[in-house]
């Protein structure tokens, strides 16, 4: 009886416009539509995106070629080049650029503010700092991942520290970043400039943003962080949603405000942590793929998932375009993200006068 009522109650209620809905026992489940639709597109043209940078590059292969080349078949140069080289580089790529991309979208929902990234206001930097520390400056055993997130975190409080009561809001905070990112980017250039050669050399990728020959160790950490933080960012996106509107409003629909903004400064200080020591600081990722998410969704929400799929697509292309665009010579990503990133921060500062999110 008690399911024959919520039939009733299912078919007397549709889904509002633009949303489908799933039964789920005694209530259901609603969808938006164009952020269904948006996520399969972006899914599709990874899809495309890697078969791409795994069969084309300075060596092409066929599709077929490399296809049977994954399956550890083939020539043994072929699986060579796709096993060793180019799939462990696609998988960072991928994996960095959807750490990038959800912090980038968490930070940006709570500050509301299009600017406010890990790469603008410091975090990417120290991050940096501290992991080009551990192989240049510091004689430690700890791997460049834990002081990456020992420097995000450092980074993280000198920020809220010294914005005061300005909190994540306002230009403060974003001044007080760049400033605190410009200190920990001074740090980098010490250490590297009273390095020797080979000690720099080893550091560079963390230094400019690269996806080759990366640490197979901190690949995995971002996977497995990855595991953790992105349902954790799902579930933060629901009050984060609500945040979006004002701070009563939210208090008033049971949101702790508190326990949201350190659950989310966490998670964003992991996965980018996490990302910088896989990949180095690229900015572009985390400033442009919530933007990118949410002009497919529609606005709807706070595009976790989009930001993701974003974040890898853009990544895996900027490395792709790097290697293949300039061949034999190779353009770190680093380097392919900084000469987009100028001219689309430009036009996130001048095309409307409001850079608030909500």
């Amino acid at each position: 009886m008690h399911t024959r009522a919520s039939s009733a109650l299912a078919t007397a209620f549709p889904p509002p416009a633009g949303y489908w809905a799933l039964s789920a026992g005694a209530g259901r489940v609603l969808f938006h539509k164009r952020g269904v639709l948006a996520a399969l597109g972006l899914m599709v043209l990874l899809t495309a995106l890697a078969g791409a940078s795994l069969a084309y590059g300075t060596a092409e292969l066929s599709p077929w070629d490399a296809l049977r080349a994954i399956l550890g078949q083939g020539e043994p140069k072929h699986v060579f080049l796709i096993k060793e080289l180019r799939l462990p580089r696609l998988a960072a790529g991928l994996l960095s650029g959807a750490a990038l991309g959800v912090a980038g979208c968490l930070l940006q929902t709570l500050a509301h503010n299009r600017l406010a990234t890990p790469g603008i206001i410091g975090i990417d930097d120290g991050a940096s700092a501290f992991a080009v520390a551990s192989i240049i400056a510091v004689p430690t055993s700890l791997a460049p991942s834990a002081l990456a997130l020992m420097g995000a975190a450092t980074a993280t409080a000198l920020v809220f520290g010294l914005s005061g009561g300005s909190g994540s809001k306002g230009y403060r905070f974003i001044v007080v970043g760049i400033a605190v990112g410009a200190v920990f980017g001074a740090l980098t250039n010490l250490m590297l400039a009273r390095s020797d050669m080979d000690s720099a050399n080893l550091a560079y990728p963390w230094t400019v943003g690269s996806l080759n020959a990366r640490p197979a160790q901190a690949v995995w950490l971002l996977a497995m962080g990855l595991l953790v933080c992105l349902p954790a960012a799902k579930y933060l996106g629901r009050a984060l949603n609500v945040l979006r509107f004002s701070e009563p409003v939210a208090v008033g629909l049971g949101v702790a405000l508190r326990r949201t903004r350190a659950l989310t400064l966490v998670v964003t200080v992991v996965l980018t942590a996490l990302g910088v020591a896989v990949v180095g600081p690229v900015g572009l990722i985390a400033l442009a793929a919530p933007e990118m998410a949410r002009q497919l969704a529609g606005r709807q929400g706070v595009p976790i998932i989009g930001a993701a799929l974003s974040g890898a697509l853009l990544m895996a292309l900027a490395d792709w375009v790097g290697r293949s665009a300039f061949a034999p010579i190779e353009i770190p990503v680093g380097v392919i993200t900084a000469v987009v990133g100028g001219p689309y921060l430009l036009w996130i500062l001048l095309r409307r006068p409001d850079r608030r999110i909500g």
